[in-house]
């Protein structure tokens, strides 16, 4: 018996190293397989994917939106204002007529010119240039050129250059030492000076001219007073054409 006991020891131990090795292979053989083969996908992930895309697609769409919502508050604001320094001769170029109107009172004299972007009502004096983008009221005395879109003189004594981009009226008792230039001109005061108007003229019956005028067409009212040479220069027909055409024709 003893010998029996002592070979089923040694057997049960020789299995026993031997099954640890076939274990070792056959799990060595598991994992090859597992690894050529497609693990299964547990049933969580794909209810978990879809929810990250979801919420990745959802936070781009947020971005999307806000980011056109700044472009558009950004075209909205309006742009910050240059700060004189930056561009005065750029500012001064693209200037604007501005609804501010400034008055010189009658006991108000000033020496210097002048410049506004809105209008001025002149009833002191001035002594100096005047420069304005809207429109110039004179009812005062003005010793320098002025220049602005309209001017209107009522009872003014003004000595130097008249400009004005659109129409220039001179009322009664009004007189002008110096050239008036504009688009258009109804004069019934005096002056003394070249009227150079693109457009019409028209010389009231009080209106007194020493100088000469230059226009596309003139109006002289009866008792108008003319010491000078009127010329329609800027009128559509040309008299000297005219007549070599007609010589040509001859």
């Amino acid at each position: 018996m003893g010998f029996f006991s002592d070979l089923k020891e040694d057997l049960s131990q020789a299995v026993n190293e031997l099954i640890p090795e076939e274990a070792e292979m056959k799990e060595m053989e598991n994992a090859q397989e597992t690894l050529q083969e497609p693990s299964p996908v547990s049933s969580d992930v794909p209810e978990e994917a879809p929810d990250g895309d979801s919420s990745d697609s959802d936070m781009s769409d947020t971005l999307e939106s806000l980011l056109e919502q700044i472009d558009k508050q950004e075209q909205a604001q309006p742009a910050e204002p240059k700060t004189p320094s930056m561009s005065m001769s750029a500012s001064f170029g693209s200037r604007s007529v501005s609804d501010e109107v400034a008055v010189v009172t009658a006991g108000m004299k000033v020496k210097g010119d002048m410049t506004s972007d809105g209008s001025l009502e002149v009833i002191g004096t001035i002594e100096g240039n005047i420069d304005i983008m809207g429109k110039l009221n004179i009812t005062g005395t003005v010793t320098g050129n002025s220049k602005a879109t309209e001017i209107y003189a009522e009872n003014a004594k003004i000595t130097g250059e008249v400009r004005s981009d659109g129409s220039v009226k001179i009322g009664q008792s009004s007189v002008i030492i110096g050239n008036i230039f504009a688009n258009s001109a109804v004069i019934a005061g005096a002056v003394k000076g070249d009227i150079d108007v693109h457009g019409p003229v028209i010389l009231d019956t009080s209106a007194i001219v020493m100088g000469n005028i230059k226009s596309k067409s003139v109006q002289i009212n009866n008792g108008a007073v003319i010491e000078g040479m009127c010329s329609q220069c800027y009128a559509d027909v040309n008299p000297t054409s005219f007549f070599e055409e007609f010589k040509k024709r001859k």
